[in-house]
């Protein structure tokens, strides 16, 4: 099997040639072995982070799964016009939108700072580090390595993917955001929290078929920490909605559907798969940093759900050795491979440092012990 017929299968709860195997090295180990800094990346697009993804996957040899793949076909472009670099030194390159009216610039509350070695923060409130008001110095964004747009961007990606693995579209949740303010506004203005849902439950339902216009290799869910920060009840109340009409409507299209959500996500499974259409669910992350144990989820949903991670990013991944790292997946794939419909892989992201021998320990692991 290649690489996207392996996921593919893992998806549908059929048994592959072997497990397939997908750390999540979405952001900061694609980004550290193009040796540029990660502005590069983020800010200037050169190269986009998809590519660096896809080159990250080649490198190691895992199963490809690209889940923003859409996200850079139907991108919003930074506008040069409006987006400013505010402060440039050698450790950052912080932005910030401004408007000209009547010869007066308005200056953006927030701020995108891109950093040399680790992904940028965006939406950051200028005040809480330190930024004035207004700026009357400034420098202009050039240098953007320009990128097609729509279906065209879409099929560059999914050919420089090839069969090296699977790409897809992100739709996301409804969300009270992971501010304080979305929090207060749910409990102190509910008829307002409600509107306010209702448009971002229109706008994932119309983001979902613009997605699905693509045709993606999959469909893509979720909010990460989305139980953390909302707690089962709110996040039932947020999202079921949304998560059963766009599981039904890909089901519809005979695309498959994939939910993340890192941290706590125990009652997230146990109601997607009882309660939606949904595929596959990820990244399963064990305690502390989630709530899952994997063999109970195996036998509980396992007949219902795709299951996807479980490998501790940073008691394993990052700090673990070797051996530890091959003892880990081995459980794994012992108590979740059995009947197909398990892949591979660890909690949300794997950081940067992360070692690359633990790495190559974990895929092959699943390419030597996972074989069924």
């Amino acid at each position: 099997m290649t690489s996207k017929e392996r996921m593919l299968a893992a998806t549908r709860l059929e048994i592959p040639d072997m497990v397939p195997v997908a750390p999540d090295t979405s952001n900061m180990i694609p980004c550290r072995l193009t040796g540029k800094a990660f502005w590069d990346i983020y800010l200037y697009q050169d190269p986009p982070l998809w590519k660096a993804y896809i080159d990250c996957c080649k490198h190691f040899n895992f199963d490809g799964w690209l889940p923003s793949a859409t996200n850079f076909a139907l991108r919003r472009d930074l506008d040069p016009e409006i987006t400013k670099i505010v402060v440039r030194d050698d450790e950052t390159i912080i932005t910030r939108d401004c408007r000209a009216e009547n010869g007066k610039r308005t200056w953006s509350d927030r701020v995108n700072v891109y950093y040399r070695d680790n992904p940028p923060t965006h939406g950051l409130k200028a005040d809480t580090i330190g930024m004035p008001d207004s700026h009357d110095a400034f420098e202009e964004v050039e240098g953007i390595r320009e990128w097609p747009k729509g279906k065209e961007m879409f099929e560059i990606i999914r050919a420089y993917m090839g069969d090296a693995g699977i790409v897809g579209g992100g739709v996301g949740l409804p969300s009270l955001g992971k501010e304080a303010e979305g929090v207060f506004q749910y409990y102190d203005d509910p008829e307002g929290a409600r509107e306010r849902l209702e448009r971002m439950e229109e706008a994932h339902w119309q983001l979902a078929h613009r997605v699905i216009e693509l045709e993606p290799d999959f469909l893509m869910l979720g909010v990460s920490g989305y139980i953390t920060l909302h707690g089962p009840v709110i996040a039932r109340e947020l999202g079921l909605r949304t998560l059963q009409r766009v599981t039904a409507l890909a089901k519809k299209h005979g695309l498959p559907t994939h939910l993340h959500c890192c941290g706590f996500e125990r009652a997230l499974v146990e109601m997607a798969a009882n309660e939606s259409d949904l595929n596959l669910i990820n990244p399963l992350e064990p305690p502390p940093m989630g709530d899952c144990d994997l063999a109970e989820i195996k036998r509980t949903f396992g007949s219902k759900i795709a299951l996807m991670g479980n490998l501790h990013t940073t008691g394993v991944m990052l700090l673990g050795t070797p051996d530890e790292v091959a003892d880990a997946a081995k459980w794994c794939i012992d108590v979740a491979a059995e009947g197909g419909g398990y892949i591979l892989s660890t909690g949300d992201q794997c950081g940067r440092d992360t070692p690359d021998e633990n790495i190559r320990t974990l895929i092959d692991v699943a390419r030597s012990y996972g074989t069924y």
